[in-house]
């Protein structure tokens, strides 16, 4: 592999961890804190050192564990969002109402007032969206556009109703459109700097401080999740060509055969300090807190097969196997090697276990700087498995004996 594409390896590798760090970290503030606002967005962001439209992107991608509604998911979505964008997206939706308000109470000549309540709202919560603007740039074009788009869909809308018979609504003249943006750019400065004015009288937290104190939370939620992280050494070992065995033998047979056979790995695995991790089908994996006993386990399953297939085989034919074992770093809950579950070092154990030849044991670079000697110690065949260097150690000696179920 060039250098070229190691870097460009390593750097998607970065970018993953970096990205799962932050969906982490907005986990557990969602956790805390509900819905994550944008001091929580900028305090991510800080904290890892990530830009803020990355963080706003990993945290859309992050899976809730709870169950929300049509209504929380798009409150989510929106907030989700950058903040001016939110800003531009309710005045457009709030310049809409007033417009289809005002075009009604046109058409049907309201004289009750709810429509133009309706449309008093409207125009207050655009009020409101441009005083809580970050700055006055995004507040001058939001009460614009709430100007401008309450003007062009009222006078749409007044269109659209004259086609409905016995509505009587009347349009506006197109010269004031200037003078419902002009107006709309300038309410929108004035509550913007009124609003930033008197924050604390209005009992609103101060953006500054409320991203310090999410900084502190974000720093004890980093320090507590790094403190589960450590090194683990995953050993993944597969029978070969097992269904074919199963379909020839006795079904008693093969589950007396199989049960001693996981009971053959697991004692093995004790005997070097490791423990049976979880199996699947006719795979095993175990896991070692010590990357050189993990790989002394895998040497020792290989070396006493022999042993196994004479005296508690009991399908007729030599059980092979191919043997794989990794080292990395992974989340382990209470320190426990045990714990580690979804893991990338699991999954890089199986592949180097299925690119190894039957009776060998693949051994990631990873682990291999631990085992005296190196990777020249290992063994001279080597293996690229999902851009890792491997070596592959086999037996000296292979040693056949008749099964204890041909005896």
């Amino acid at each position: 592999m060039s250098l070229t594409n190691e870097v460009a390896v390593d750097h998607r590798g970065e970018l993953d961890s970096a990205f799962r760090e932050i969906q982490q970290l907005a986990a557990r503030l969602r956790t805390e804190l509900g819905e994550l606002d944008d001091a929580a967005i900028q305090a991510v962001s800080e904290a890892t050192g990530a830009p803020e439209d990355y963080v706003r992107l990993a945290v859309r991608s992050a899976p809730t564990e709870t169950k929300t509604t049509p209504i929380e998911r798009v409150r989510s979505a929106f907030l989700a969002f950058d903040p001016a964008m939110r800003r531009y997206t309710m005045a457009g939706v709030l310049g809409a109402g007033f417009g289809l308000t005002q075009a009604i109470a046109g058409a049907l000549r309201d004289g009750s007032g709810f429509m133009g309540s309706l449309a008093l709202l409207a125009t207050l919560g655009a009020v409101w969206n441009c005083a809580v603007a970050k700055d006055a740039k995004t507040a001058v074009a939001s009460g614009a556009l709430y100007g401008g788009a309450g003007f062009l869909l009222l006078t749409l809308f007044a269109f659209i109703l004259r086609f409905v018979p016995g509505a009587a609504a009347g349009g506006m003249a197109p010269g004031l459109l200037l003078a419902f943006i002009g107006g709309g750019a300038l309410v929108g400065l004035l509550a913007q700097t009124i609003f930033q004015q008197n924050r604390a009288k209005l009992g609103v937290k101060d953006p500054v401080a409320e991203r310090q104190f999410l900084l502190e939370q974000l720093q004890d939620i980093q320090t507590k999740l790094r403190s589960d992280e450590r090194l683990v050494t995953f050993l993944s070992v597969d029978i070969v060509g097992s269904t074919r065995m199963k379909a020839e033998a006795d079904p008693l047979d093969v589950e007396f055969t199989f049960n001693e056979y996981h009971r053959f790995v697991a004692t093995i695995a004790e005997r070097h300090g490791g423990v049976l991790h979880s199996t699947a089908g006719d795979g095993v994996t175990c896991v070692f807190e010590e990357p050189v006993r993990g790989y002394a386990a895998g040497r020792e399953i290989l070396a006493r097969l022999f042993e196994f297939n004479a005296a508690r085989n009991k399908i007729g034919r030599q059980i092979e196997v191919r043997a794989g074992v990794h080292t990395g770093s992974a989340l382990a809950p209470g320190q426990s090697a045990v714990n580690v579950n979804f893991a990338h070092v699991i999954d890089v154990s199986a592949h180097m276990q299925k690119a190894g030849e039957p009776g060998t044991l693949v051994v990631s670079e990873s682990t291999a700087r631990y085992v005296p000697g190196g990777m020249p110690g290992i063994g001279e065949d080597r293996l690229q498995v999902h851009d890792l260097e491997a070596a592959v150690w086999r037996p000296r000696s292979r040693v056949v004996l008749p099964t204890a179920g041909s005896l």
